[in-house]
């Protein structure tokens, strides 16, 4: 084997490594799963057992939760366990619960995205109905690692402005159907993206490879 062919085998190599540990640095969770964000009025029943759901699930910084859901329903990230326990708002803090709903239009699909930006402990309910929703088990709580630590874009303290969370495998956001609204901002990452410098290289190799 010639130098260039072992350097670009090499190469590859490196090459591989980089594109998995970036494509897999951060994940998207669907709250719920294919059951979704969701409560039964008729029947003051959640959609799926969001406790259960929450416990075979791993969290870390920079991840985010995604909500599929309508404009029934709200979502309050808290990092407050009094506010979590008594699944009322009234007297929360506005540094340590955030409220996200969709406009005031009646059952209108909604997807919200949540990042996780504190290590420890954080909580998410619904408060709507007046905290019915939450008494009737529509919380959950979880412990966020600290993984790979939290991306530079979502440094700062929160609510952070919203980034439309990366496209990992197998845990994209769907919406539910019809049409619906989804909450982010200007802002974009793909953590599923190939970085430029990856690319370079794989082009460099794929000439190397071709030299004689």
């Amino acid at each position: 084997m010639t130098l260039i062919s072992t350097i670009a085998t090499n190469l590859i190599f490196i090459t591989l490594f980089i594109t998995t540990v970036t494509s897999q640095s951060y994940s998207n969770h669907t709250v719920g799963d294919s059951a979704g964000w969701l409560f039964n009025s008729d029947t003051n029943t959640t959609s799926a057992d969001y406790t259960k759901w929450a416990s075979t699930q791993v969290f870390n910084l920079g991840d985010y939760l995604i909500f599929n859901t309508t404009t029934n329903h709200t979502v309050v990230h808290t990092y407050n366990e009094t506010t979590y326990n008594s699944c009322n708002t009234e007297d929360a803090s506005d540094t340590d619960t955030f409220v996200y709903q969709g406009e005031n239009v009646f059952d209108k699909p909604l997807i919200i995205q949540v990042p996780l930006t504190i290590e420890g402990t954080n909580y998410f309910l619904s408060d709507a109905n007046d905290g019915v929703q939450c008494e009737q088990n529509m919380k959950f709580e979880i412990d966020v690692k600290h993984g790979n630590g939290l991306p530079s874009y979502l440094n700062q303290p929160p609510p952070p402005p919203y980034v439309e969370p990366p496209l990992s495998t197998g845990s994209n956001p769907s919406m539910i159907p019809g049409q619906g609204e989804t909450f982010y901002n200007s802002s974009f990452r793909d953590g599923g993206n190939v970085p430029l410098g990856v690319l370079i290289v794989t082009f460099v190799l794929g000439f190397l490879l071709l030299m004689p």
